[in-house]
């Protein structure tokens, strides 16, 4: 049986609630209607939307009115927590079909544990994440490996409960939670996957795979850093790290000429670059953000190329990241694209939905691009 950490312990009380009046939401849940219903929901009680706690105060509120709501929505008799959810440590918390992660890992391996208990069953499964972008990429993973049988029918419903929530299904947690309240239907969406000529994947051979925005240059820097010092630094770390970045990216990363081609869906070129590239970032569709509200990707069109400018004037810039006005500025080029081909001398950084990792020369080529339709996600009907 898994232990309860120390930190699990003090967060159980915020569990208990958050799961209480989540596990009733279901119950008048719209969703997939008529279905027998397991669902599972995968929380972080490390994510600030619990440990902050004036976001918890907020998020507690309206968890109790979207509660309220759902009470006038037919009762699903049909609905029960996963047998995953209530075999786990934490009996009170399973009952509501809330499994807690412990670890870095944790969710995909719970994802990968319901896509074997559904093999036995032919139920659908919901699965809720509560957590930043890096709980939701893990279960995404799991998901795009899986097989096609138990995609068919299950959905994932993404809740913004972390400092980053750039990957969940809505900003404010009372639209993502209307997702299931209201009349909704399931769409399949695409993510991106990153290959390079040296054949490059995670430990254990996971492919590179991103949902939000998949990118290399500055802007992983920013991430990488952000990562390396979590924890250690107060407020709002990434923003911190995109101003130093300003001044010690080039000291760090020498910014040579790099190509990028540009394809559409049918495989036609539509873009041929070459630029030395401060970034290149490819969304899994337009209207993107990243690093919490950075507007990287402020409209329809789904790759940006920043290219490398001098010092005083990355500065004079970088503020307007945040509200995607940088798509006027001469140094960028945006673009609609279904795959890119990168190529250059010197080693960069590439991020996948906040997961970083270092390109060198072996690497190139690299090809970003868009996956099949493969990922069950709601959507408004």
């Amino acid at each position: 049986m898994e232990a309860v950490s120390p930190k699990l312990r003090r967060s159980l009380a915020k569990l208990r609630n958050f799961g209480a009046f989540l596990s009733e939401i279901i119950a008048g849940s719209l969703a997939a209607p008529g279905k027998p219903l397991r669902w599972t929901i995968i929380a972080n009680p490390g994510a600030g939307g619990f440990t902050i706690n004036r976001r918890w105060k907020g998020h507690e509120k309206v968890l109790a009115e979207k509660a309220e709501q759902a009470r006038s929505n037919p009762f699903r008799e049909n609905a029960l927590p996963s047998a995953r959810a209530l075999t786990g440590p934490e009996k009170e918390l399973g009952a509501f079909g809330l499994i807690p992660t412990a670890a870095p890992g944790h969710a995909r391996t719970i994802t990968r544990d319901l896509i074997g208990e559904a093999s036995r069953n032919g139920d659908f499964y919901l699965i809720v994440t509560a957590g930043g972008d890096g709980t939701s990429l893990e279960v995404l993973e799991a998901l795009f490996q899986a097989p096609e049988s138990f995609r068919s029918r299950c959905v994932i419903l993404r809740l913004p409960m972390g400092t980053g929530n750039d990957g969940a299904d809505a900003w404010e947690l009372a639209d993502a939670l209307d997702f299931l309240i209201r009349p909704s239907r399931i769409e399949f969406t695409r993510g991106l996957m990153l290959s390079t000529a040296s054949g490059k994947a995670w430990p254990g051979g996971d492919p590179l795979l991103a949902f939000n925005i998949l990118s290399v240059g500055l802007d992983a820097f920013v991430t990488h850093m952000t990562n390396r010092m979590k924890g250690n630094l107060p407020g709002d770390s990434y923003k911190l790290w995109v101003d130093i970045a300003s001044l010690l990216y080039d000291r760090l990363y020498k910014v040579g000429p790099m190509d990028i081609r540009g394809f559409d869906d049918q495989g036609r070129e539509i873009q041929n670059l070459r630029e030395k590239v401060l970034l290149c970032a490819m969304g899994a569709g337009g209207r993107r953000s990243y690093g919490s509200r950075k507007m990287i990707l402020p409209d329809d069109r789904n790759v940006c190329v920043v290219e490398q400018m001098p010092l005083l004037r990355k500065v004079a810039l970088k503020d307007l990241f945040t509200t995607g006005e940088h798509i006027h500025q001469r140094e960028s080029k945006l673009f609609t694209a279904g795959r890119i081909v990168l190529s250059g001398e010197y080693p960069v950084l590439a991020q996948m939905d906040g997961e970083t990792i270092l390109l060198t020369k072996e690497d190139f080529p690299a090809v970003i691009e868009l996956t099949e339709k493969v990922i069950p996600v709601l959507r408004k009907r």
